[in-house]
């Protein structure tokens, strides 16, 4: 087999086109197409590069007479170091379906979220009428008290509904957050553009929703300082938690959209390496929380101290995100 025809069999198999193949090398359409023609051949830097990019030998790029594919040392010595992984295509119908489905379902979950910021705003209403208001009798506190809690856990109720409802939708597309994907042809091309026609609008509701909770604390710390009325201040609190949830809600979709494009294109959070050590971490991290769980459990029985523990939860916490920092980095220098 000749070097154009292995070259073209290795492109396929990545599902690439020749313009994303000539993306990769930064060179010209037609410098693929002529070497896939065979009316020219690939200089050396280029060969090094194409056996790089395929994880082949170069001698599988050179010798006619190897039919069989070579692979490279670096690329042998990943597939040591990943269980059987799975490159999954990605068909256009497929791709248009996974950002439909994820803008919609982002409407849903961000709301989910703004309900859980907005539940507790009566519960914390009630207890500043009970305290700064004048309504002081038990009565009427056990009565705003039960009526806050009540509607806390209705609109909690509802926001894990949608969690639930529509966070199912997106499990049929779990893969495309865990496996390696192979676009095929004209996929790439629909998605970053798409990517970066939302680019301004991700940016604009990034910087709006973090001014808003920047913003949002300002007339309570004001309010402090100026000695206002108690219950105005629970006023101004429940006013920076419906800012908050606004913000939220902003985060949210935006995000989850943003995020949507970026797993289709393995950047970010989703670049192919970053899923390998996501993977690898997946198996000591069930056992890493098993022990935390323990070690909160015999500490706080043996100590009673349980309004102390907490803050093993907080430490494990903490730690839990160096670890994860220092496995990803070894396994990107790896």
């Amino acid at each position: 087999m000749i070097l154009a025809d292995k070259i073209m069999n290795l492109r396929k198999q990545q599902g690439m086109s020749q313009e994303e193949l000539a993306h990769q090398l930064g060179i010209s359409r037609q410098s693929v197409s002529k070497w896939e023609s065979g009316a020219s051949i690939p200089d050396l830097d280029k060969i090094l590069k194409l056996s790089d990019l395929f994880g082949v030998s170069t001698d599988y790029l050179l010798k006619d007479e190897i039919e069989e594919i070579s692979y490279s040392e670096s690329s042998a010595s990943l597939d040591e170091n990943i269980d059987s992984e799975i490159v999954k295509s990605v068909s256009i119908e497929e791709a248009n379906a996974f950002m439909d489905l994820y803008e919609r379902v982002s409407k849903k979950i961000a709301l989910g979220v703004t309900l859980c910021v907005l539940s507790p705003i009566f519960i914390i209403l009630a207890g500043g009428l009970c305290s700064f208001a004048g309504m002081e009798d038990t009565a009427s506190e056990d009565f705003l008290s039960g009526i806050g809690v009540a509607v806390l856990l209705s609109i909690i109720a509802v926001a894990v509904s949608l969690f639930i409802r529509y966070g199912m939708q997106l499990d049929k597309y779990e893969y495309m957050e865990k496996e390696k994907l192979a676009l095929q042809y004209g996929v790439q091309g629909i998605v970053e553009k798409k990517k970066e026609e939302y680019e301004e609008t991700f940016r604009d509701t990034m910087v709006r929703s973090t001014l808003m909770c920047i913003f949002g604390i300002i007339p309570l710390i004001v309010g402090g300082a100026l000695n206002l009325d108690g219950f105005i201040l629970v006023l101004l609190v429940d006013l920076l938690l419906v800012l908050i949830a606004i913000a939220c809600y902003g985060f949210v979709r935006a995000g989850m959209i943003h995020s949507s494009y970026q797993m289709l294109l393995q950047q970010g959070d989703y670049d192919v390496k970053i899923k390998r050590g996501n993977k690898k971490a997946e198996a000591w991290s069930g056992a890493y929380w098993c022990l935390v769980t323990a070690i909160f459990l015999g500490v706080s029985f043996i100590t009673k101290a349980w309004d102390m523990t907490w803050i093993i939860w907080a430490v494990a916490g903490v730690l839990y995100a160096g670890l994860c920092c220092v496995f990803s980095a070894v396994s990107k220098e790896k």
